[in-house]
């Protein structure tokens, strides 16, 4: 009997075999990691810890109609001391007039203004240093101009994370719900980054965060020599910067309802293929040991789609493994992503888990294959 019939002959067992280790990484996941945040209790700690005084850094582009929407709503926080910074980044729409408009009724705004330079283009990340720099205030809280906070009490929930020995907090910025798939998609892969960058924060080893909700110590961002590291990288001012700065003991997170952070998701398939695309082209930066964590779980998910496809295209008669590794993988979901949904505000995206899982894994693995190495041309 020579290799290729042996091959053939032990097939089933090999296809089978790759199934079922598959499973068990998806199965370690589910269990080990998504875990942490599905037990984590979340609770107000508005006024129950010191409340420092903080700068809350935004920086905006072209972004006349969002800053008189959600603006007011972050000048307006019900907290004690804080300043509001919008960095003006060479808009040349009505957003100067607006923000002076703002800064007559509201005296904590503070407005840094960008001129443009035909020989420089510079990033978010020299907008935001340029931000920092101005900020008075030891404590930061970083958000964008699209984003409105869930009400108030925003500033006191995030602020109040900044307990002993934290110098970075992750916050958590779901989208507005509106119709349509593409609204569920972009809102299910939120979900899912925060539910695994949150759980790993929980599990000491935080890999990411987002720049809508993001807040640190002045004192982190100098001593990291802010963004230097990564520079050359149009995106990565939050995750690359979360990336390389977190610690096992300076992360905290803060995901009451009330530190939520909406932001406005975008509306074109085309549009949100290059917001990912941005994306994909900083975790090229992210650590090693994260790169491959996060690789990892990506491959592993992939395979076992196609495992299931290939098992079941190959061997109709044994539909009933292929079945059960899919449905005991589909019931851990539903089971675990449940408390995690609810603490999210997402609890609508559960019964749309079977569909919006497996476009997810493809459609990322796809943008990511195409855009990771592709040099970026703007930071927006």
């Amino acid at each position: 009997m020579d290799y290729r019939t042996n091959i053939l002959l032990n097939l089933p067992y090999i296809l089978y075999g790759g199934l079922g280790l598959f499973l068990v990484f998806q199965l370690y996941y589910l269990l080990f990691v998504y875990t942490r945040l599905a037990r984590y209790k979340v609770e107000s700690i508005r006024g129950t810890q010191t409340s420092p005084s903080v700068s809350v850094i935004i920086c905006a582009r072209n972004e006349q109609e969002n800053l008189k929407s959600f603006l007011p709503t972050i000048l307006q926080q019900d907290y004690l001391n804080f300043e509001v910074i919008v960095v003006n980044d060479y808009s040349d729409d009505e957003t100067k007039w607006i923000l002076q408009d703002f800064q007559t009724k509201y005296r904590h705004l503070k407005i840094v203004d960008i001129k443009e330079h035909v020989r420089l283009k510079h990033s978010k990340k020299f907008a935001l240093t340029m931000g920092i720099k101005a900020a008075q205030y030891e404590h930061l809280l970083l958000t964008d101009a699209d984003c409105q906070p869930q009400g108030t009490h925003w500033l006191s929930e995030m602020a109040g994370a900044f307990t002993e020995g934290k110098e970075l907090i992750l916050g958590y910025s779901p989208y507005f719900k509106n119709k349509g798939f593409l609204n569920k998609l972009i809102r299910f892969e939120t979900t899912h980054t925060a539910m695994s960058y949150l759980s790993y924060a929980l599990k000491k080893n935080t890999y990411m965060g987002v720049g809508r909700n993001l807040a640190y110590t002045k004192s982190l961002f100098f001593k990291g020599k802010g963004f230097n590291a990564h520079m050359h990288i149009k995106s990565g001012d939050d995750d690359l910067f979360v990336n390389h700065n977190a610690t096992a003991a300076n992360v905290n997170i803060a995901i009451h309802p009330d530190a939520h952070v909406y932001s406005l998701a975008k509306d074109t398939w085309k549009s949100y293929y290059k917001q990912k695309a941005r994306h994909a082209g900083a975790s090229i930066a992210y650590k090693k040991k994260h790169q491959y964590m996060l690789g990892t779980q990506l491959f592993t998910a992939i395979a076992f789609y196609l495992m299931l496809i290939v098992c079941l295209t190959a061997y109709p008669s044994r539909w009933y493994f292929v079945v059960g590794a899919y449905l005991l993988r589909l019931l851990l979901q539903f089971v675990i992503f449940k408390p995690i949904y609810s603490k999210l505000a997402v609890k609508d995206l559960l019964l749309w888990l079977p569909i919006l899982d497996l476009f997810f894994y493809f459609y990322i693995c796809f943008n990511g294959i195409f855009n990771r190495n592709k040099k970026q041309k703007s930071w927006k």
